[in-house]
């Protein structure tokens, strides 16, 4: 990947591993926007998008994303502060998605890589950029022993309960990509790069990361 010229590095994470905000400091470190799936699924329902609406909205402008942005007023600041739709783990059920929804969102996540170099955090953007030029797709893991621990520390659950949450979550995710992918998120295959969280912090992972990119 070069990051020189337009980019679009999408990230696939394990419940409690941190990848999430992993991507919101690799972004930051590369100078690039971060989207992940509760911030595409609030503007979805905020705007009322349709995949009629987006077809609309390409026909008129071939950079759509780019004019959306400014006729609804997003800006730098809206997209960098995601943390506003951030959902609490074990909620996830929530951002079920219905089929034509998630066409939607695939229109919205093409047209984000189409539109600018970002960092993508799950909705199965790692299958839906998989032809994308200049490109890459990594995925976030940790043990079971890391993932309890960081849960149980962000939500104040018991270790059972913070297990439960984690294997309900596993499960939802894998039907989810498989439903729409006829795939496993956890195929290596998909990805570039996959990296253990186990002994790293965050930061160090980032950096990692974008060590590898050069």
């Amino acid at each position: 990947m070069n990051k020189n010229e337009k980019f679009v590095i999408t990230i696939n994470r394990e419940l409690g591993s941190g990848g999430r905000t992993v991507g919101e400091k690799l972004a930051a470190k590369l100078g690039v926007p971060f989207y992940d799936k509760a911030l595409i699924k609030a503007l979805t329902e905020k705007y009322n998008l349709t995949v009629e609406e987006i077809e609309r909205l390409k026909g008129r402008k071939h950079g759509w994303w780019a004019d959306f942005k400014r006729v609804v007023g997003i800006g730098q600041v809206f997209i960098n502060s995601s943390k506003y739709y951030e959902v609490e783990m074990g909620k996830e059920t929530e951002l079920l998605t219905t089929g034509e929804m998630y066409k939607v969102e695939k229109e919205i996540v093409k047209g984000i890589a189409a539109d600018e170099s970002c960092v993508i955090a799950g909705r199965t953007a790692f299958y839906i950029m998989k032809d994308q030029p200049n490109r890459m797709s990594i995925l976030i893991q940790a043990s079971m022993d890391y993932r309890i621990e960081r849960v149980m520390k962000k939500q104040g659950l018991s270790r059972e309960e913070a297990e439960k949450v984690i294997k309900k979550v596993d499960k939802m995710r894998e039907n989810y990509v498989n439903k729409y992918t006829s795939t496993s998120r956890y195929d290596t295959r998909n990805y570039d790069l996959v990296i253990s969280m186990d002994g790293k912090t965050e930061d160090e992972v980032a950096e990692m990361i974008c060590q590898y990119i050069g």
